[in-house]
């Protein structure tokens, strides 16, 4: 317990209050069931009637999508737990075992919600738009004929059934494939089998335009053409099953070679143990049963789905050409003023950034214009020395991995800290890390034991007779595609101190030391939990100093029981605390002794809401961080995060301008009760997002917009 808590339970103990446990279990929600809570809120934006159809068909997909790596991570991860015979408890008192079954309920409640909007809401109406998603069945004879067609032109050639019998074991289902489970009858000799089809939706597409504007799912193009894939047997039954398999590994710290160690786990990962199978609702008895037997799962891990699998391709009617009365309007960046260039001429960052301090808010400023046209300054830049880049998700098609090359080609020196262990993007990461060390660079991929998930670029330049720090320090990847997408801050800056400390954190990333500490920053896993519940500490202290007091946060998730300890311990000094959690909350607010000076909001929308802002205002201090970590035990204690201190007052203003629009959302915006439920505010009359870019427009440098073409938003676990 800290001195503050002491002081508090002291007071209390003097009026004559029973102190509460800060730790007592009934202060904490469970995470994963939290996580569940935040996808719900994803499906509940196809209930928004302010949402246009198209919009809501791209969040159908994203729930599937989201549930699908939670499955493959969470769930897998709580599996190994009970297999392991750990029978520890998290802050919410619940044991693994019990963690599972509280999601299989969960789970099973809002996958039924999910199947009826998409069956009974969004498929009708986009029927009335003109956009028919039918099953053959459903089909008349011309359509039939097109999709016949279909079948034996492109489909036919791409599948291969496999039977089971003597000599024939079940087949390996690969992770996420769907397919069809066949029980066929030899009617010579009554022998029964079973076989399988996989939907080769990998190389085709889900959904088959037969028609103007009528699309028939792949698998049900199979399922009316079985008899051409076991000709002269009887199709007794079929209907459609679908794997999640664990998908995350563990690579020893004692790797010889990280690169290969990553390399090999990746290639098991198609092998995990199964975590989920989904079946068709209406699947025969008999074959539901050998499906759980060949693949060894347990009855809770049978998830019965009512209607289509896989709504996850979904995302492919979302691009249908036209119907752009469907979709919300695209939006273009803008480029600030600091980042303009004439025609024909090259921005002058850098002297920009010694002017002062910049801020970009992506996507609202664009991030080729902005971090890029950085990147691109310093590589063309004779006086420029080196550049150094952490990489924790970046793109196939990134234009900052050539940009290094090039500076590398040019003779200077680039140090790239590669993150081998980002999940999911492990493979593309991989091949860049190659790329750049054929050019020349410096690539490092991490300390073992840690991920590096901090976002930070320094720039060395020749100035004088010294050199002179550009640095970039972000709460989101440096990855184009997603900065279009993700809600998320940059800060450019020249500051001494600051560069300095990001100078010194990748030459411990690349060499073998450890700083006692730094100068402004505060950094994981050695330094930044402390920081932070150093700031909340001394805001406590400003509010018995009969100071206005106030602590504001904005964050993907809040997990980590020391920070919501001090919390709590603010709150019942009187401090007032606004949260703005988008994903995982464990913090219970609004307990009467505990948390009632604490709100926590949600929002949920066009962008992804991703972007760390932490906040503490004591009488005329104002204290603002930003960077990459959440209040999380793996953020905190597994990774290398950074959060760096926002002095600039305008910027302040900016950010504080942000956060106060976050939590008068009441248009995607959800509040979290004592009882663990999320309220929807449905006042309408307030949009963040729609209110940051109009911000945008009005500082946006003359007529000049970032052009590239908009992208389907993503809302990720």
């Amino acid at each position: 317990m800290t001195d503050v808590a002491r002081e508090i339970t002291q007071d209390e103990a003097r009026e004559g209050a029973p102190p509460l446990p800060l730790d007592s279990t009934d202060l904490y929600f469970n995470r994963e069931l939290s996580w569940l809570d935040f996808n719900d809120r994803v499906l509940q934006l196809t209930e928004h009637e302010r949402m246009r159809l198209l919009e809501r068909v791209k969040f159908l997909s994203i729930y599937t999508t989201n549930l699908d790596e939670f499955f493959m991570v969470r769930v897998a991860g709580h599996h190994d737990q009970v297999d392991a015979g750990i029978e520890g408890r998290g802050p919410d008192g619940l044991t693994a075992q019990q963690t599972i079954d509280c999601i299989s309920e969960r789970v099973r409640e809002l996958d039924r919600h999910h199947a009826h909007q998409w069956e009974q809401v969004v498929r009708p109406a986009l029927a009335e738009e003109g956009i028919r998603v039918v099953t053959c069945e459903h089909c008349d004879e011309a359509e039939l004929r097109a999709a016949d067609r279909h079948f034996h032109d492109q489909i036919f050639p791409a599948l291969t059934p496999l039977a089971v019998g003597p000599g024939r074991p079940f087949p390996y289902i690969s992770n996420l494939s769907l397919s069809l489970a066949v029980w066929v009858r030899d009617p010579e000799t009554d022998v029964e089998t079973f076989a399988r089809v996989k939907v080769p939706k990998e190389v085709l597409p889900r959904f088959v335009e037969i028609g103007k504007g009528t699309f028939v799912p792949l698998e049900s193009i199979i399922a009316r053409n079985l008899d051409e894939l076991f000709p002269g047997m009887e199709v007794v039954t079929h209907d459609f099953f679908r794997v999640t398999r664990d998908a995350d590994f563990t690579v020893s710290d004692e790797a010889d070679d990280l690169l290969q160690a990553v390399e090999y786990e990746l290639r098991r990962r198609r092998f995990g143990e199964v975590v989920r199978l989904e079946v068709g609702s209406g699947m025969d008895e008999r074959l539901r049963s050998r499906l759980i037997d060949w693949l060894g799962v347990e009855e809770r891990q049978v998830y019965d789905v009512e209607g289509m699998l896989d709504l996850g391709d979904l995302m492919e009617l979302y691009g249908v050409d036209g119907h752009n009365d469907l979709r919300e309007p695209a939006w273009s960046p803008i480029t600030q003023e600091a980042f303009h260039a004439e025609e024909g001429e090259q921005a002058d960052v850098f002297g920009s950034m010694r002017q002062q301090d910049l801020l970009v808010h992506q996507p609202y400023d664009s991030f080729v214009t902005s971090v890029e046209r950085f990147v691109q300054q310093a590589v063309q830049d004779p006086d420029v020395l080196a550049i150094k880049l952490t990489v924790y998700r970046t793109s196939d098609d990134s234009n900052l991995m050539p940009a290094l090359i090039e500076a590398a080609e040019r003779g200077k020196q680039v140090v790239c800290l590669v993150e081998l262990k980002a999940r999911f993007d492990e493979r593309r990461n991989i091949s860049w890390a190659r790329v750049l060390e054929e050019s020349g660079a410096h690539v490092v991929h991490g300390l073992p034991g840690l991920k590096t998930h901090a976002k930070a670029l320094v720039v060395i330049r020749r100035e004088g007779d010294g050199v002179r720090h550009y640095a970039h320090i972000g709460t989101g990847n440096y990855n184009a595609k997603t900065a279009r997408l993700y809600e998320d801050f940059g800060l450019f800056t020249t500051d001494s101190d600051i560069t300095a400390d990001v100078a010194e954190i990748f030459n411990t990333l690349t060499g073998f030391s450890r700083p006692r500490h730094y100068r402004k920053v505060l950094v994981a896993p050695a330094h930044l939990r402390d920081g932070l519940l150093r700031e909340i500490a001394a805001t406590v202290e400003a509010h018995r100093d009969g100071k206005d007091a106030r602590i504001a946060m904005k964050m993907n998730s809040l997990v980590d029981q020391r920070c919501i300890e001090a919390l709590y311990e603010a709150s019942r000094a009187g401090v007032r605390i606004d949260l703005n959690v988008r994903g995982i909350c464990c913090l219970r607010p609004g307990v009467e002794g505990v948390s009632e000076n604490i709100r926590v909001v949600s929002v949920v929308g066009q962008f992804l809401e991703h972007s760390r802002i932490y906040s503490f205002h004591r009488g005329d201090e104002k204290r603002y961080w930003l960077g990459s970590a959440d209040l999380m035990p793996r953020n905190l204690d597994n990774r290398v995060e950074l959060l760096a201190p926002v002095e600039s007052p305008p910027l302040q203003r900016e950010l504080e301008d942000t956060l106060e629009r976050c939590f008068a959302d009441d248009t995607f915006a959800w509040e979290l009760r004592e009882d663990g439920t999320w309220r929807r505010r449905d006042g309408g009359e307030r949009s963040v997002h729609a209110e940051l870019r109009e911000r945008a427009l009005e500082r946006a440098a003359p007529a000049l917009t970032e052009r590239s073409p908009e992208s389907p938003a993503a809302v990720p676990s």
